[in-house]
């Protein structure tokens, strides 16, 4: 039975490309960059914001990365929610998930007080244990240290927990901390990537992720 779910935020719990790219397309615009449709994020976004600047504008320096982020970040805090919603089905899981007794994690590369902000208003009422973004203490995924880190918080068996997300990120990062891994097909990125990228299971609904608690692993 499993009795922890970690799960990745943006193309997983949340749909939040819009934002994101508005953000980097005013931090953009802000440094005389050319900017992106909002659909070319879906490729760019799941490492970091420094990297999805880094893809954004590929000839930026270092110096010019850390101004882009400055300005991303001026635009982000603010209208983080504008237009970020939940998954159809994603309350109910989690609502579904705590009756059951199954704990609740996010591990996340987006920065940590835009992730901490998010999940408390779009989940207010839902217990999770932690809600881990990026940090300068440790690599972002799919280094496996943040699932280590919520384990270290929430101490469980392996075997009892799962990683679930919409990208290879979340797979890989799943597959480094020997955990079972979730790929969601409701993300940012195509069926194609997560099966090549190994997911252990592959759900077209948020309610499909129930089946698999009791799986051995």
């Amino acid at each position: 039975m499993k009795k922890l779910a970690i799960f990745d935020l943006d193309g997983t719990l949340l749909n939040t490309i819009s934002d994101l790219g508005s953000a980097c397309n005013y931090a953009l615009e802000k440094m005389g960059y050319m900017k992106h449709p909002i659909s070319a994020y879906n490729y760019m976004v799941g490492n970091g914001v420094r990297r999805l600047l880094e893809r954004a504008h590929p000839d930026a320096d270092a110096a010019a990365v850390d101004e882009l982020f400055g300005y991303f970040r001026e635009y982000y805090d603010v209208h983080c929610t504008d237009t970020t919603e939940p998954y159809s089905g994603i309350p109910d899981l989690l609502a579904e998930l705590t009756e059951r007794g199954v704990a609740l994690a996010v591990a996340t590369n987006k920065y940590q007080s835009a992730a901490s902000k998010i999940i408390s208003h779009f989940f207010p009422d839902m217990p999770f244990v932690t809600v881990l973004g990026q940090s300068d203490e440790r690599p972002t995924k799919p280094d496996p240290s943040i699932i280590f880190e919520v384990l270290s918080q929430h101490p469980t068996p392996k075997a009892q927990v799962m990683m679930i997300g919409d990208s290879a990120i979340d797979m890989e990062t799943a597959r480094r901390a020997c955990v079972e891994s979730v790929g969601v097909t409701w993300g940012f990125r195509p069926v194609s990537e997560l099966r090549k990228a190994c997911a252990v299971h592959v759900v077209s609904s948020p309610s499909e992720i129930l089946k698999f608690l009791d799986d051995p692993f």
